[in-house]
C-alpha cells in the first residue's frame, strides 16, 4: 500500500511539474546602412541631396521592420560622417543575418541590387578584413534573389550588378547594396513629386513596402543557410 502511495504521489508531482523551457528564438537582425553623410552629400537627386534620402529609407525601414519584431541596427541615425570601416565594424558587431546599404541615383530606372565583386572564398577562423565578404558571397546572392522576386512582385523593374564597395567587402553578413532610382523617367518641376520620382511619397512606401517584404520572407525562408 506504501508503494503504490509513492508511486501516485511521483505520479501526481509528475503531472504537475512545469513543462520543459522551450529555447528562444534566434535573433533575427537586419543592418541598414544609409550611405553618405556629413561632409559627404553623395548625388544631387534633383535639388535632395543623396544623404539625406538613403537617411529618410533607412528611417522608414527601420519603423515597418522592428513592427514586424525584426531588430534592426543602423550604421547612422543622423547627418554625420561614417567612414567605411566604421560601417563595417556596426555590421559585423551585430551578427546580422541581413546587411543592406542604401543608395540612391537619378540615372535609370528602378532598383539595382550589387553584390560584392569579391571571390567566393570559404570561411576561415580569422577572415581578412578587406575580403571578409568572400565567404559570404553565396549568401549575399541569394538574399539578391529574395529581394528581387520581393521587388519584382511590387511593379518594380530590377538589374544587377557586381562591385567593390569598401564597406561591404568588409562585412561578414549576407550583403547587398541597392541603389534606388525613379520608379520611370517622367519629366517635371525640380522638387516637385512627379509620380515614380524618389521625391514621390507613394513611390517610396512602395519601394520600403517592398524590401520589408522581403526580408520578412529572408526570416523564414533563406536566412539559414
Amino acid at each position: 500500500m506504501l508503494a503504490a502511495g509513492v508511486a501516485f504521489a511521483a505520479f501526481h508531482a509528475q503531472a504537475q511539474a512545469p513543462p520543459a523551457p522551450t529555447a528562444p528564438a534566434a535573433r533575427f537582425v537586419v543592418v541598414l546602412n544609409a550611405a553618405h553623410g556629413g561632409d559627404d552629400a553623395g548625388a544631387n537627386l534633383d535639388g535632395q541631396p543623396e544623404k539625406d534620402f538613403t537617411l529618410a529609407m533607412s528611417i522608414r525601414l527601420r519603423s515597418l521592420l522592428a513592427a514586424r519584431g525584426i531588430a534592426v541596427v543602423t550604421t547612422r541615425e543622423s547627418d554625420v560622417s561614417v567612414d567605411a570601416v566604421q560601417r563595417a565594424e556596426i555590421a559585423d558587431h551585430a551578427d546580422a543575418q541581413a546587411c543592406l546599404t542604401l543608395h540612391a541615383s537619378e540615372t535609370g530606372a528602378g532598383i539595382h541590387l550589387f553584390t560584392s565583386s569579391l571571390a567566393p572564398a570559404g570561411a576561415t577562423l580569422f577572415e581578412p578584413w578587406k575580403t571578409a565578404q568572400a565567404a559570404w558571397i553565396s549568401r549575399s546572392v541569394a538574399l539578391e534573389g529574395v529581394l528581387n522576386s520581393a521587388l519584382q512582385h511590387a511593379g518594380l523593374s530590377v538589374t544587377f550588378g557586381r562591385t567593390l564597395l569598401p564597406a561591404i567587402d568588409s562585412m561578414t553578413c549576407p550583403a547587398v547594396a541597392l541603389e534606388i532610382a525613379p520608379g520611370k523617367q517622367a519629366g517635371g518641376v525640380s522638387g516637385t513629386s512627379v509620380p515614380g520620382s524618389l521625391a514621390d511619397p507613394e513611390y517610396r512606401s512602395q519601394v520600403a513596402d517592398a524590401i520589408t517584404a522581403a526580408l520578412l520572407e529572408w526570416r523564414t525562408e533563406g536566412s539559414n543557410p
